[in-house]
């Protein structure tokens, strides 16, 4: 918007045209999702917790501790992020990104499905939302769409794989590309969502992921860098750098409220939008392989309920005490803080690796 603004005006005043570099509306993209969740954050979640008098309903199976520590506190939270991402990307965006808005069609559309899934847990007063199955009915639908929007725009070498620490090694998906997007979106959205279990486990390594692409994807748009990195050019790419900037501040935002003990739950309108987000921001920019580097974590946790559903089918004993793998270690003994700031830790190594990408070829 502050772009037409000012081309409408025909303001070409020297000072003006800081707005057209992508690093300085990345920043003001962060302060502006970073200050409307902490204007409006109170208010918002006054307002969730006056609507859910019961808050987010805990699951039994779950660790004791939470029936009591946890109980009571609101869920949805994820509107308050949503809502401070769309207007930051809004004033600080430029409109005629065609790379930008099949992005910002996954994060809201998911965020829609876990709005629902939400919704059906408070009125049902169950942590079982919405079904597994018609879930991923929902989110396969809306991973076409973005399918068939990314591929309008008829970006170069969209169908290959990019493979780290190599240069000039691409495998072509051909007729795989679909399923293959399909299943990193869903994918990336499912194991946010199962990692979101314990007050700011989520959002701090959502943010060092967001803050890793942001890079990335200023690198991959800018033609001279990414020739001399030897990384695929994708143009138009560094318009992500101001939704992955969005991303950083309201994530920041989110953590004041998060922070433990939680006032607020981010819920799967949150966790399922922002895991969509960063695999639809890893798809558009061909680096696929890196987000499973970086959001390592993630993969991590969504692999610790597979082996434990699996085995359990096979054997009829668990593999851990309890998955999610954060559970385990609950059940182990250990203090909340000491497995989220540990979680953390992991994060920033493997985002520092992610990186390491970008040159070790």
């Amino acid at each position: 918007m502050i772009l037409y603004i000012i081309d409408y005006l025909s303001l070409n005043n020297s000072i003006l045209n800081v707005f057209n570099y992508i690093t300085i509306r990345s920043g003001l993209a962060l302060m502006t999702s970073l200050f409307v969740i902490l204007l409006f954050g109170p208010y918002l979640i006054k307002l969730l917790s006056k609507f859910q008098v019961d808050g987010q309903p805990i699951r039994l199976d779950g660790p004791e501790s939470h029936l009591v520590a946890k109980k009571g506190t609101p869920t949805m939270g994820g509107f308050i992020i949503l809502l401070s991402i769309l207007i930051s990307i809004l004033l600080w965006s430029n409109y005629s990104s065609l790379i930008l808005w099949p992005c910002v069609f996954i994060m809201l559309s998911f965020g829609a499905i876990g709005f629902l899934d939400d919704y059906t847990k408070l009125s049902n007063k169950s942590s079982d939302g919405v079904s597994g199955k018609n879930k991923i009915i929902l989110e396969i639908i809306c991973s076409l769409i973005f399918v068939y929007w990314a591929t309008t725009l008829n970006l170069e070498n969209q169908e290959f794989l990019s493979l780290p620490f190599l240069k000039n090694v691409y495998i072509n998906l051909g007729y795989f590309f679909i399923p293959f997007v399909i299943f990193v979106i869903i994918g990336s959205a499912n194991a946010v969502n199962l990692t979101d279990g314990l007050d700011g486990l989520a959002i701090v390594p959502i943010m060092i992921v967001a803050l890793t692409f942001a890079l990335i994807c200023y690198l991959v748009g800018n033609i001279v860098f990414s020739d001399y990195l030897l990384i695929n050019y994708v143009p138009g790419a560094g318009e992500l750098t101001i939704l992955c900037g969005a991303l950083i501040g309201s994530a920041l935002g989110f953590l004041w409220y998060n922070a433990p003990p939680a006032m607020v739950f981010m819920g799967d309108t949150g966790s399922l939008s922002l895991g969509a987000t960063l695999g639809a921001i890893a798809v558009m920019i061909k680096h696929e392989i890196v987000l499973a580097i970086v959001g390592g974590l993630f993969v991590v946790e969504a692999l610790s309920v597979i082996i434990q559903v699996g085995y359990f089918k096979r054997t009829g004993k668990r593999f851990f005490l309890m998955a999610p793998l954060h559970h385990h270690f609950e059940k182990k003994g250990w203090p909340e803080s000491q497995i989220v700031i540990r979680f953390w830790i992991i994060t920033i190594v493997l985002a520092i690796i992610g990186l390491a990408t970008l040159k070790l070829r």
